[in-house]
């Protein structure tokens, strides 16, 4: 039997992967450098201005951000999700899904309502004497990390307890028989072997955040637009070319922000490991 028919269970995937991106990428590339001709006007415009350079380093900003942010909350979450009993396992992370079936416009609604001037923060705060005016909280940037990274979270705990629940725990334990203290059995085993999960969670959390156009909308200012909220408004103007370019350098951006989370890993896998041998 020839060696391309021996792998045919793959070819549903590649042909999702043809269909999905290969060809919407390509068109895409089309649409930014023929207008109707072939040109790269968009993209001089694009990298002339100053705005869309600041708005382009704001998304990369944020994205990176968002993704440490979450990493360092999950992954204790995620350590005390493995250690629990079964059981409890099971109700910690259906707490944890629940989010995860909410539309996100419905939870960054959610969070107008939370950090609104007559919201429930501020009304808890004027309740208790704290403060005699209400905290302008809403359409500010931290009110676009607070909601963003309520919204990601999720998906970062989850990889990495998946990454966790994997690793053979009998090999801790034997750390332990072998004389180590249980931070020392978990800082030189465990945390080595559950980073590869963490940083792949961080990877899936960056390329969500790149692409986020609603929450920002609803609850930053002028100057918290992401990249995506440009490509909506020169949609929304029949401005196809150049929202065509911008989604280009939005892949790009996203590209270069995966290798470099890569790379710092490997650095930090290596620094890690140098530690640990000592």
């Amino acid at each position: 039997m020839p060696r391309i028919f021996r792998h045919w269970m793959l070819w549903p995937a590649l042909a999702m992967l043809l269909v999905f991106f290969l060809m919407p990428s390509v068109d895409i590339l089309r649409a930014s450098v023929m207008d109707p001709e072939l040109t790269f006007r968009h993209f001089e415009r694009f990298l002339e201005r100053a705005v869309y350079m600041r708005v382009l380093w704001h998304t990369v900003e944020v994205s990176f951000v968002v993704a440490i942010v979450c990493a360092v909350i999950a992954y204790p979450v995620a350590y005390f999700i493995v250690q629990s009993p079964r059981r409890v396992q099971f109700l910690l992370l259906l707490l944890i899904f629940i989010p995860l079936w909410m539309s996100i416009l419905i939870r960054s609604y959610a969070w107008m309502v939370v950090l609104g001037r007559e919201g429930v923060i501020n009304s808890l705060l004027m309740g208790a004497g704290l403060i005699e005016t209400p905290v302008r909280m809403l359409f500010t940037t931290p009110a676009v990390y607070v909601a963003m990274i309520q919204i990601l979270l999720p998906i970062q705990i989850v990889t990495c307890y998946s990454a966790m629940s994997d690793i053979d725990l009998g090999l801790v334990r034997a750390a332990r028989v072998l004389g180590a203290s249980p931070w020392e059995a978990t800082r030189r085993v465990f945390i080595p072997l559950s980073l590869d999960g963490t940083i792949t969670g961080m990877i899936i959390v960056f390329m969500l955040s790149m692409g986020f156009f609603i929450t920002p909308a609803l609850l930053g200012g002028r100057r918290d637009l992401l990249l995506a909220n440009l490509i909506e408004f020169n949609v929304t103007q029949l401005n196809w070319g150049f929202a065509a370019a911008i989604a280009l350098m939005l892949l790009l951006a996203a590209i270069v922000g995966i290798v470099v989370i890569r790379l710092a890993a490997r650095l930090l896998l290596r620094a890690l490991n140098g530690a640990l041998a000592r």
